[in-house]
């Protein structure tokens, strides 16, 4: 007995234990994996957040200051209007916050995509991450959703904290100047424009873009040198070829419709670069609008053929 239970015991010290590890699991920490490798993601957005708080305390002291010596003339003989005119400067500033960090983001993302597949080829870490348990669609479809889902989000946290911040500020300020901190807080209207700014994060920069998100992670996946040049001389070329030999432009209006339609089909801007009040309609016309839902048909082809390329492609 002594021997087979030894034997036994042997038995299973040499039989190795397969361990599941659930696919959310997976896909969580190939999501973890970008952040540990691309810092910039959040830091180059905090960066800007920072600079942009520096510069607005330095015009809000200025402006108080200028407030102070100067002459009072014209507007203070008129409350209304020049607390109209204050009102706008405040949301002008809020919403320019916005803008400021979105560009940011678009920034970020565009170069996060272009990189992400490329550089692991290039440094050959490419062979480190296939011998892990994670498929190529999983790693795919995580690189997919940082620009597309995570970059938007985390642009709403950061511009949102900002805005408190600002607002944080100007009510310091208003206290120094001896004024009622209820007419700095009800100048800005928060809550409808963090909603607007959700909104057009996550449902514009963040799925409308998909299609360019796509093609910018295919030609990472693909491009033996300068993916960049690979993301933009092919469209670049298709167009001006087409405008050269039939003097159309078809294919700039195809790929105008692939992102959304231009301005005039986003009903959260007015036409013009400008964050409307969202209500119900404009979101129901939003989703019903065909270039979104194709453009969302379009991403998943680029990224199906990223994981194939990906797949088969070597190290450089």
């Amino acid at each position: 007995m002594n021997m087979q239970s030894g034997a036994m015991q042997s038995l299973q010290a040499t039989v190795p234990i397969t361990v599941t590890i659930p696919a959310r699991r997976r896909f969580y920490w190939s999501l973890r994996r970008e952040f540990w490798e691309y810092r910039s993601l959040y830091l180059a957005p905090l960066a800007i957040a920072a600079l942009f708080l520096c510069a607005f305390l330095v015009g809000e002291v200025h402006a108080s200051f200028h407030m102070n010596t100067s002459p009072a003339v014209g507007p203070i003989h008129r409350p209304d209007l020049f607390q109209q005119s204050a009102q706008s400067h405040v949301v002008g500033a809020y919403t320019f916050a916005a803008y400021v960090l979105m560009a940011i983001s678009l920034i970020v993302a565009i170069f996060y995509c272009l990189d992400t597949l490329y550089g692991e080829r290039r440094d050959r870490s490419i062979l480190f991450w296939k011998s892990l348990p994670v498929s190529d669609l999983t790693s795919v479809l995580a690189k997919a959703t940082i620009p597309i889902v995570i970059l938007p989000l985390i642009t709403f946290v950061l511009t949102v904290v900002t805005q408190w911040i600002m607002l944080v500020l100007s009510s310091g300020v208003a206290l120094v100047r001896g004024e009622n901190l209820a007419g700095v807080w009800g100048q800005v209207p928060f809550f409808q424009m963090s909603l607007m700014l959700f909104f057009h994060l996550l449902f514009i920069h963040g799925f409308q873009f998909a299609p360019v998100y796509g093609w910018l992670l295919l030609i990472s996946a693909w491009a033996p040198r300068a993916p960049l040049l690979w993301a933009v001389l092919p469209p670049l070329g298709i167009g001006i070829a087409e405008k050269l030999a039939f003097n159309t432009h078809y294919f700039a209006r195809m790929m105008g419709y692939l992102i959304g339609g231009g301005p005039e089909a986003i009903p959260f801007t007015q036409g013009k670069m400008e964050i409307a009040p969202l209500t119900a309609t404009a979101v129901a016309k939003f989703f019903a609008f065909p270039g979104f839902w194709v453009g969302l048909a379009v991403t998943a082809l680029f990224l199906a053929a990223a994981v194939r390329m990906r797949r088969s492609r070597e190290p450089i």
